[in-house]
């Protein structure tokens, strides 16, 4: 991707405001956002006039052809050819990634780094990798339409004696056979009284008549996730099943309403809050409204209480509100969002309306 050098220089900039030389990267989704690699062992040191990249040979081969900085197959642990090449430098400062980064690999760093003194840089890539580009709104458009044909290919098929774990299996198998590489995360169905628990394993339970059924969903294509939380019922719900599920839906559409360039990540969450006490479900609602996806199905920035970052153009967030009720059950409703100047628009295709099975 031509983005790969600008990026890389991006993160470069940035290093002096952190009081930084250079930047040891080793979160994979960072890696890949700077390199175009998506393989297991890598390293990628940025400092002020260039970039190396670091792995080992079971992937020389992939990184010689499609990494265009400098390239050093590693024979022995990476961390230690970052370390020497940080010498050979003259490096004062290094900077590192404490979330991602191993007590013994710190320590192994700190000794080979001699007098370079190591800098803990929080934040830095993942800034970046909040606001998208064309190019990968692109690719999450992709996946999010991908994931969306997957569960209107299966849940249609859903009946009374379905287990959760056969729906599960459908619906990644679904995903596959459209082009997905994986599903973004474990695939959550639940049914009856357990959609209550908001992220339920599919267990061998049957779905029966009288049950609501929640499915949570997302894929992986070209390394960019989606997500999606849509609900079913088999046969036809009463009314306190339709009012609850009305009350999410309208939390839902509110938070979706508030989303818009300048806005603080914490009124998109209000707004849905607010519809949920209203209905006396606010005490239900035991999670954030969201958060932002991209190379990881969690990223920057959270859409829950207090959070102050503004969102901006470019962000990929997701919306979805839920009330659970131990006994009764639980409703969640999800889109993903893209970030407007002017609002936002949603990219999940699949309608809301609660699917009758």
């Amino acid at each position: 991707m031509a983005e790969f050098p600008q990026r890389r220089q991006r993160v470069a900039s940035a290093l002096a405001d952190h009081k930084a030389d250079a930047l040891l990267v080793s979160s994979p989704a960072s890696i890949r956002y700077l390199t175009g690699y998506a393989g297991s062992n890598g390293l990628v040191l940025i400092t002020g006039s260039d970039a190396h990249f670091f792995t080992d040979p079971r992937y020389a081969i992939e990184a010689q052809q499609n990494i265009d900085c400098k390239v050093h197959v590693c024979r022995k642990p990476l961390i230690d050819e970052a370390a020497a090449i940080s010498k050979r430098k003259r490096l004062k400062r290094l900077g590192f990634e404490p979330g991602w980064m191993q007590v013994d690999t710190y320590d192994r760093l700190k000794a080979a780094v001699g007098g370079v003194k190591l800098q803990p840089v929080s934040g830095v890539v993942e800034a970046l990798r909040a606001v998208k580009s064309a190019d990968e709104i692109a690719l999450i458009r992709a996946s999010v339409l991908l994931n969306s044909q997957a569960f209107e290919k299966t849940i249609r098929r859903v009946k009374p004696g379905t287990r959760e774990m056969d729906v599960a299996a459908e619906l990644d198998f679904q995903m596959r056979m459209l082009g997905a590489e994986k599903p973004a995360f474990e695939t959550i169905v639940a049914s009856g009284t357990r959609t209550a628990l908001p992220h339920a394993h599919p267990t061998d339970r049957k779905i029966q008549n009288g049950d609501l059924v929640l499915v949570d969903m997302g894929a992986m294509l070209h390394g960019y996730a989606s997500d999606m939380t849509r609900m079913a019922f088999s046969g036809k719900p009463d009314k306190k099943m339709q009012w609850l599920y009305n009350a999410v839906l309208e939390a839902q559409l509110a938070g979706v309403a508030a989303v818009k360039a300048g806005v603080a990540a914490g009124k998109v969450d209000a707004a849905a809050r607010e519809v949920l006490q209203r209905h006396e479900l606010d005490r239900a609602f035991v999670h954030s409204t969201g958060h932002g996806l991209g190379l990881e199905i969690h990223e920057g920035p959270r859409v829950a209480k207090k959070q102050t970052t503004k969102l901006e153009a470019g962000m990929v967030i997701t919306i979805e509100p839920g009330a659970y009720i131990e006994g009764l059950g639980g409703v969640r409703i999800e889109d993903t969002v893209l970030v407007t100047e002017k609002g936002c628009e949603v990219l999940t295709p699949t309608s809301k309306e609660l699917v009758l099975l």
